[in-house]
């Protein structure tokens, strides 16, 4: 997991957001066993900001990779239309505390019609 994987995001407000993402080894082009580690996910206005939205977060699949990241409808009604920088982050939970952010970009959060 060398390289850090650039995606950026559509969330339309006031919907249930979920993306997936698989993460692939870095010796090889299978998936990146995930298993012994956990993902946080935030988002903010800039990376300075004192404000994030808190992502949750899981790993459906540890042995295929995979992470999921998902802000509920009541979250991204609450959120300012723009444009975020977000970043996906996995951590060991071994001991030793190592963490690679695996994800970043940019999300654009759209203002929805329907209430």
């Amino acid at each position: 997991m060398a390289a850090v994987y650039v995606s950026n995001l559509v969330i339309n407000g006031g919907t249930d957001f979920t993306q997936t993402f698989t993460l692939e080894s870095s010796n090889s082009s299978s998936g990146f066993n995930l298993t012994g580690y956990r993902v946080d996910a935030l988002m903010r206005k800039h990376s300075g900001s004192s404000a994030s939205t808190v992502f949750a977060t899981s790993i459906p699949n540890a042995v295929g990779g995979s992470v999921q990241i998902s802000l509920g409808s009541s979250i991204t009604s609450s959120l300012k239309p723009g444009r975020y920088v977000y970043d996906v982050v996995v951590a060991s939970n071994n001991g030793s505390g190592t963490k690679t952010r695996v994800i970043e970009g940019m999300a654009l959060v759209r203002e929805g019609v329907t209430r």
